[in-house]
C-alpha cells in the first residue's frame, strides 16, 4: 500500500509498505521524478518488439525512483550513491526483490544510498529515454538528494559524493549514456552480464581517469561473452592494467586491488546478481565508507 504525504515542486514523495522491501535496517521510499527515463518522445508510440506492442500507458509512463538507505546512514556534507538499473521485463520493485538488492546493500554496511530509477517498465527494451540526454542524470541526482532531505535522512546542505553505477543485462545502454552525457562524475561501473554493446563509451571512460573502476561479471549464457572478450582485447592492447579471474577462484581482496576486472561466472544469466555478489563488490571497493 502506498500513501502520499509530501509534494515538492514537480515530484511526489510516497511511502512504501511493500513486504519485498521490508528488510531490517533499511529505510525505503519512492519519489516520482521528471528526470527519469520516461515518459519520453522516443517511445511516444510505445515499442514494438518481437511482434508485440508495448504500450506507453503500461510501460513508458512510470517515473518512479526507489530509494533505499540504511537506518544509521551517516552523511553530513557529502552522500555517496549507488544507482542500479534493471534489465528487460523488470521494474524497480521486482528487481530489488528478486535480486535481493536491498538485502545485499544493507548487509554491506556502507554509508551510502541505493537508488533504482525506473526505465522501461516490464518491457524488453534497453532504451534509456531521457536519461540518455545531456544533464538529465544530474537533475535526477538533485531530485534524489531533495527526497532524502525531505525524509530528514540527510542535512539540507548535503551534496552528492561518489557515484557508482550498477546494472544487470539490458541496463548497459542507459549506464553508458549516463557516463557519456549525464553531467556527473562516475567513479565505478559494475556490469552484471550486461556488456552487450556501448563498449567504446566504457573504454573512453576507463582511459579518461586511472581512478575509474570497472567490474564486468559475465556468464556463458547471457550473450555477453563475445563482447567481453573483445573488450578484454581492447584493454590489453591499450596497455591498461586489468585482472581476469574465474568467479570460483575470486578472492574478495582482489576486487579492491584491481580497478579493471573481468570475472567469468558459471552461473546462469539471472542468477549472477544473487549469492551476495552485489554485496561482495560494495564491501571491497575504495569509494564507500563503512558504517
Amino acid at each position: 500500500m502506498r500513501s502520499a504525504f509530501f509534494i515538492f515542486a514537480s515530484f511526489l514523495f510516497i511511502t512504501t509498505n511493500s513486504a519485498a522491501q521490508n528488510i531490517p535496517g533499511a529505510v525505503t521510499f519512492h519519489i516520482y521524478s521528471p528526470h527519469t527515463s520516461f515518459p519520453d518522445t522516443g517511445r511516444a508510440k510505445g515499442h514494438l518488439y518481437d511482434s508485440v506492442l508495448y504500450t506507453v500507458n503500461e510501460h513508458y509512463r512510470d517515473s518512479t525512483v526507489l530509494i533505499i538507505a540504511p537506518k544509521n546512514l551517516d552523511a553530513k556534507k557529502k552522500l555517496d550513491m549507488i544507482f542500479w538499473f534493471h534489465g528487460w521485463r523488470n521494474n524497480v520493485d521486482t528487481a530489488a526483490a528478486f535480486y535481493e538488492l536491498t538485502k545485499q546493500f544493507i548487509a554491506s554496511k556502507r554509508s551510502a544510498v541505493l537508488v533504482l530509477a525506473e526505465t522501461a517498465r516490464n518491457a524488453p527494451d534497453s532504451y534509456g529515454g531521457k536519461l540518455e540526454n545531456p544533464g538529465d542524470f544530474k537533475a535526477l541526482v538533485a531530485d534524489v538528494l531533495q527526497g532524502l532531505k525531505a525524509q530528514k535522512l540527510i542535512p539540507q546542505n548535503c551534496a552528492s559524493g561518489h557515484i557508482l553505477l550498477g546494472g544487470h543485462s539490458g541496463a548497459y545502454r542507459v549506464m553508458a549514456r549516463i557516463i557519456k552525457n549525464g553531467g556527473m562524475a562516475i567513479d565505478e561501473t559494475m556490469l552484471f552480464d550486461a556488456l552487450y554493446a556501448e563498449t567504446d563509451i566504457f573504454m573512453d571512460w576507463i582511459k579518461a581517469d586511472a581512478g575509474h573502476r570497472f567490474i564486468n561479471l559475465y556468464t556463458d549464457h547471457g550473450g555477453t561473452e563475445d563482447e567481453t572478450k573483445a573488450m578484454e582485447k581492447m584493454v590489453d592492447e591499450a596497455g591498461i592494467n586489468n585482472f581476469k579471474v574465474e568467479e570460483t577462484a575470486l578472492v574478495p581482496a582482489q576486487l579492491n586491488a584491481h580497478p579493471i576486472i573481468f570475472i567469468h561466472s558459471l552461473k546462469q544469466h539471472n542468477d549472477i546478481v544473487n549469492q551476495d555478489n552485489f554485496r561482495l563488490m560494495l564491501e571491497n571497493e575504495p569509494f564507500l565508507r563503512k558504517l
